[in-house]
């Protein structure tokens, strides 16, 4: 879709107070989809944000996660459907409520809000306060002594329209109650020069549309590959691709955390360095920060910032959301923050890597047994 505007949102508190001035201004409805919705500091303002919107006459849909909200407590939602709010809850971890057909390890890890069908936001973060302390210094109290790294994108134009179908689309397959009747698709505008895809995935479909535009773009790169993301447990296929695009002469470069939430995901990402880096691919940690985004630059005009991270989870049991955006001139921001990141990050060398110790060596193969379910 062409005549889009597109703003990088680097962590959680620019992003979150994008959002809040995007409700703060929403006239006709609020879609908000979501992994994570926490009863803390940030939560709770969405809540308050989201309720008193609703009592404005603004409709308000909420779909969460329900493994992935399964600590918030369901106090946390009555106010939200008391005051007219649509709540739903995507795939209820009790399969007594369910129809035949349940799948625990079917989950939504989508992170999407959309307002008056004229605003989307999409990326990695969740709603929760561990997003309230900024890699770059910019901070709000939290109790996390880690800040948290990740990327999040503000869009207008017609491209808005392709993100509220794949709203609509998971609202009724989850067989939420009849949506209010709202301007959900109003007349398209033109808002910048950007060309930007909006790509869901769901393991309903026959294969991953994220999975295979990205695995098509790192396949057609020329010059350079940077990748960044939270949980990095590759397929052979993609390894494979990544190695290849070496071959081709591509500067072929991975940000992955230093630190992570998933010591699983972690050992089991890092088994794959040796075998990538003998093939040439550079690789990078984040120390100073918890690394969380998922997002790509190729050849400086293709980018990707969503929720797909790089393991099997989101390529086959995840549903996920992506932006892609097209053109050298979002390009170039990318790339000026892939290497801001960069900056604060620690190549990883063939020569020290080899010299980890066996305890270490042994987490990582433990790990790896496991990487098909990661």
């Amino acid at each position: 879709m062409t005549g889009n505007k597109v703003e990088l949102l680097v962590d959680g508190p620019t992003t979150y107070d994008a959002m809040f001035a995007a409700i703060a201004n929403a006239r006709d409805h609020i879609n908000m989809e979501t992994y994570i919705i926490e009863d803390d500091e940030i939560g709770q303002r969405f809540a308050a944000l989201l309720t008193a919107k609703q009592r404005e006459g603004v409709q308000v849909n909420l779909i969460y996660d329900s493994v992935g909200s399964l600590a918030t407590p369901t106090a946390f939602f009555l106010p939200l459907k008391e005051s007219g709010m649509n709540v739903l809850e995507f795939n209820p971890i009790n399969p007594l409520l369910l129809r035949k057909g349940w799948q625990f390890n079917r989950r939504d890890h989508r992170k999407l809000l959309i307002v008056d069908g004229e605003v989307a936001f999409v990326g990695g973060i969740n709603i929760s306060s561990v997003y309230s302390s900024g890699s770059s210094g910019r901070s709000r109290p939290t109790k996390n002594a880690q800040p948290w790294r990740d990327t999040h994108l503000r869009m207008a134009g017609p491209v808005v329209g392709e993100f509220q179908k794949l709203f609509m689309a998971t609202w009724d397959e989850q067989h939420g109650e009849p949506l209010a009747s709202r301007n959900y698709f109003p007349e398209p505008v033109s808002k910048g020069s950007e060309v930007v895809r909006a790509i869901g995935s769901t393991p309903a479909e026959a294969y991953s549309q994220i999975y295979v535009t990205l695995l098509s773009a790192i396949n057609s790169a020329e010059t350079h590959i940077f990748l960044t993301n939270a949980y990095f447990v590759p397929d052979p296929q993609l390894l494979a691709a990544l190695k290849e695009a070496v071959q081709r002469g591509v500067d072929v470069r991975l940000l992955l955390p230093g630190t992570t939430d998933s010591a699983l995901v972690f050992h089991a990402s890092r088994s794959y360095y040796d075998e990538m880096l003998s093939a040439g691919v550079k690789l990078y940690e984040r120390k100073d920060a918890m690394l969380h985004a998922k997002t790509a630059l190729i050849d400086g005009v293709w980018s990707t910032v969503g929720s797909t991270n790089l393991d099997w989870r989101s390529f086959v049991s995840n549903q996920e959301i992506n932006a892609v955006m097209l053109g050298q001139e979002f390009g170039t921001q990318m790339q000026s923050m892939f290497e801001k990141d960069l900056e604060s990050s620690q190549l990883i060398t063939l020569e020290t890597w080899r010299q980890r110790s066996l305890a270490v060596r042994l987490k990582e193969r433990a790990a790896r047994l496991w990487a098909r379910w990661l």
